[in-house]
């Protein structure tokens, strides 16, 4: 299951490459003919979403890697890294969009031709329909790095809009607001940043184990729980190595069970959340004495 997930990853990804790198193309070269800042400026954007998107296809090969002597919880964590990766670019290419818009708005020229309004609407369409796929997918392979590369593209659908509104005031009055089209192109830039600091917080929060939402957590505690001896969870601990969780789980049976019988509710249960939660990648179980509130010291667990 993992392996499919990381392969369809993988396709989601290249699709994607492909299709931001024909935008940048087409936004650059038909920018610069007609003379608009703002949709060279989103041009330069959909450029960074075909390195952000080679980033994350990077990524999720290295995540396929099995687990090694030095890597026992598996390579996932590399998946994670290239969602960090994508913001921190995204933060880098606004910056340089909002130089480059900034530079230009005391230049005296022509206003831009109309029909830079064409890969606009083309970049808002296929972007509109890859976010979509992506944030599908990302979400059913719990994949940080798709996700992140979602949110980049749901961000070029508006900051296509705003270039394409920016080039419409400049066209429409170029006496009055001729250099709309630049402060156009300086609003996609700090639009490009914000998401970019938006996905280095989510992909941080990851990376620094965070626990997840209680309904995962309660969806853990539920499954262990359905296994013939096991009386309950005393605490339950997962943290997302990749595109799966690892599970840390204090495990209550029968004290008066044997170190043999113990151990095997204990491998049941952890046999048992694999099976039914293919996000799970594997689970570590303590047995404790069920209905024992205090230990050996005598102070409470």
């Amino acid at each position: 299951m993992v392996s499919r997930n990381q392969d369809l990853g993988k396709r989601v990804a290249a699709i994607s490459m492909l299709a931001s790198g024909l935008l940048a193309v087409s936004k650059i070269v038909l920018g610069l003919m007609a003379g608009s800042t703002s949709v060279v400026a989103d041009g330069l954007e959909s450029a960074s979403d075909v390195i952000a998107s080679g980033v994350v296809l990077f990524g999720l090969v290295l995540a396929s890697k099995p687990p090694d002597a030095n890597h026992p919880y598996g390579h996932g964590r590399f998946e994670t890294l290239t969602g960090l990766g994508v913001g921190m670019m995204l933060v880098a290419a606004g910056l340089g969009i909002c130089v480059r818009s900034l530079d230009r708005i005391k230049e005296v020229h022509n206003a831009p031709a109309a029909y830079a309004f064409w890969p606009l609407a083309a970049s808002i369409v296929v972007k509109g329909i890859l976010s979509g796929v992506k944030f599908r997918y990302g979400k059913r392979i719990h994949s940080a790095g798709l996700t992140a590369d979602a949110w980049n593209d749901s961000v070029d659908i508006l900051s296509g809009a705003t270039a394409a509104v920016a080039l419409g005031l400049t066209i429409y009055d170029p006496t009055r607001f001729l250099a709309a089209d630049h402060y156009g192109g300086f609003a996609v830039g700090l639009i490009v940043i914000f998401l970019g600091l938006r996905v280095v917080h989510e992909t941080t929060v990851l990376l620094v184990d965070t626990m997840p939402d209680d309904d995962t957590l309660r969806r853990i505690r539920e499954v262990a729980v359905m296994v013939p001896g096991a009386l309950g969870i005393e605490k339950c601990f997962a943290r997302r190595t990749g595109l799966q969780y690892h599970v840390d789980l204090h495990l209550e049976v029968d004290p008066d069970l044997t170190v043999r019988d113990s151990h095997e509710i204990a491998s049941q249960v952890r046999d048992r959340i694999k099976a039914d939660l293919d996000w799970v990648a594997d689970v570590l179980v303590h047995v404790e004495p069920h209905g024992e509130l205090e230990t050996s010291n005598g102070k409470p667990r």
